[in-house]
């Protein structure tokens, strides 16, 4: 049994909706706010992009879907290579992940070295290096005025199975010559057992740096246009259509591309956390430093509109499983153990995609029409990763050769030992997509609900995604989420119904905030006395 099988199969399924990809569309999104959530990142505040809402007459040579670092930098790209490029985004530009992340950059990812080598051998292990390295490059070159600082990063080890995973990824990152040292001095008040040093890590404000790319790409001649969903793309005689646009190329920079496709097989959602707080008597680490727990912790200092503070992050877990409130907990009670807190100033939580096996997929969209690419499968580290992807699908829309095609390519044969995670994985969603449905609490009413709170009920034999606002208005929705039919659950700190299959999420009122959704939760009418 193949991926492409069980993929044929699930379209056979009553939960696909024949055609729905071809469907020609755009519609407007009501969901108000910057970023797809209910919390503020520290980020927030300080955006300030100029919109084009411009539109030139005629076919595009490139439609880029999607408004964070993988879209803009391969629109940018494009546009200053002489090609006329039309960026449209669901919401706002850094609405999504890229406005959520904790804005690392790394020599190193959470797929090893070590690991990438055991996968696809020394020479795929020096190209996803030369990937990660190439990212970390382009954020530097292009970075102005966006709080871009180079520090050291450490990771170390607490106990003696992470002093020989240590081992490992120190070997594994020798050999592809990433620099890298061990030391005895990691500015931690962590007690740990062996240390590693990569010197010139960075780190940097990401909405700022969003719009430098977004102003470089207006200057050139780009067009953009905001608040418009494209829910497919037809094609025909080497066109592609999206409601009112036309191009010859089309790139999805959605983080996870949306319907249903390969990758709702190949990679799985992750929520990821991040909280930052001031400390008493200023004593800020002025590093990246990283402990090898799993789930793991991070820390760093950054100062936001004058105020220094340490972003404290991790406790990942896949989408719609966990408890965020739980995780935010954890991470409070992390930092309070360790360092001197006065205040929590921040809390935010944001999304990534984990491929199974290891590496991201960017380039021609498989089962598509020739010309429409794709990125997805970042683990925990888009900065670097999207950043790469928009120069490798830039090339790919431009007919050059790029030395990373095929080694990210989504039609490249998987190594054996990712087969277990791909059957792990979907087996997760399988159980999710039956189990849930025998999970939801029966009520004869909707007014136990407390203000500001989510629940799936039962009320009258109706399944229903319940959510009262602070002024006692109820939102009642269908819980099934229009992607592939599983059930969301309950978002508390977001504030958002996440289905905990393929990770498209929606707001109280139903409005799709992330893919791979394209399709609203159905209102459901309750009657409430």
């Amino acid at each position: 049994m193949n991926e492409k099988y069980l993929f044929n199969n699930f379209l056979k399924s009553k939960h696909y909706l024949p055609g729905f990809c071809n469907r020609n569309m755009t519609s407007k999104s009501t969901t108000m706010g910057t970023r797809d959530g209910a919390l503020e990142s520290p980020w927030q505040n300080t955006l300030e992009v100029s919109i084009s809402n411009r539109q030139n007459a005629g076919v595009y040579d490139c439609l880029v879907v999607g408004g964070g670092i993988t879209g803009l930098t391969a629109a940018l790209l494009l546009q200053q290579a002489g090609k006329q490029v039309f960026l449209v985004e669901a919401h706002r530009i850094g609405f999504g992940t890229t406005g959520g992340t904790s804005a690392h950059i790394n020599t190193f990812a959470d797929t090893t070295y070590a690991e990438a080598e055991s996968a696809f051998g020394l020479e795929g292990a020096q190209l996803f290096a030369d990937a990660i390295r190439e990212g970390y490059d382009l954020i530097a070159g292009w970075q102005q005025d966006c709080d871009f600082e180079v520090k050291p990063g450490y990771l170390y080890a607490e106990t003696e199975k992470e002093v020989k995973q240590l081992d490992k990824i120190y070997e594994a990152a020798v050999k592809v010559g990433v620099n890298v040292a061990y030391t005895d001095q990691v500015p931690t008040p962590v007690p740990f057992k062996k240390a590693l040093v990569w010197p010139d890590q960075a780190q940097f404000h990401p909405l700022k740096y969003l719009s430098v790319l977004q102003k470089a790409f207006l200057a050139a001649g780009g067009s953009i246009r905001e608040n418009t969903l494209i829910t497919g793309i037809e094609s025909k005689g080497g066109l592609h259509t999206a409601g009112d646009i036309k191009a010859r190329a089309v790139i999805y920079a959605t983080h996870t591309p949306p319907n249903i496709n390969l990758f709702n097989f190949e990679c799985a959602p992750y929520r990821s956390y991040v909280i930052a707080v001031k400390l008493k008597g200023g004593k800020y680490p002025d590093a990246l430093i990283y402990d090898s727990q799993e789930p793991y912790h991070y820390v760093r200092t950054h100062v936001i509109e004058g105020e220094q503070l340490l972003l404290v992050g991790g406790l990942d877990h896949k989408t719609g499983h966990d408890d965020p409130e739980k995780a935010f907990k954890a991470l409070e009670k992390y930092v309070r153990e360790y360092y001197s807190v006065s205040s929590v100033k921040y809390k935010w939580s944001s999304q990534y995609y984990v491929p199974v096996d290891g590496l991201p997929y960017i380039g021609q969209m498989p089962m598509s029409a020739e010309g429409i690419y794709c990125a997805t499968g970042y683990n925990g580290n888009g900065m670097m990763l999207g950043s790469v992807a928009g120069k490798i699908l830039s090339d790919l829309v431009l007919g050059k050769a790029n030395k990373y095609e095929k080694l990210f390519s989504p039609a490249r044969v998987k190594p054996l030992d990712s087969f277990s995670e791909f059957v792990k994985e979907n087996a997760d969603v399988a159980y999710h997509f039956v189990a849930d449905r025998f999970g939801i609490y029966e009520t004869d009413s909707l007014k136990r609900l407390s203000p500001g709170t989510g629940k799936l009920v039962e009320v009258d034999g109706k399944k229903i995604a319940a959510y009262r606002d602070e002024s006692g208005e109820i939102y009642a929705l269908s819980p099934v989420c229009t992607h592939a039919g599983c059930i969301v659950n309950w978002n508390s700190e977001e504030r958002s119904w996440d289905c905990p299959c393929h990770g498209a999420r929606y707001d109280v009122a139903g409005k799709v905030l992330t893919g791979p959704a394209t399709k609203d939760l159905t209102a459901i009418s309750t009657h409430e006395s």
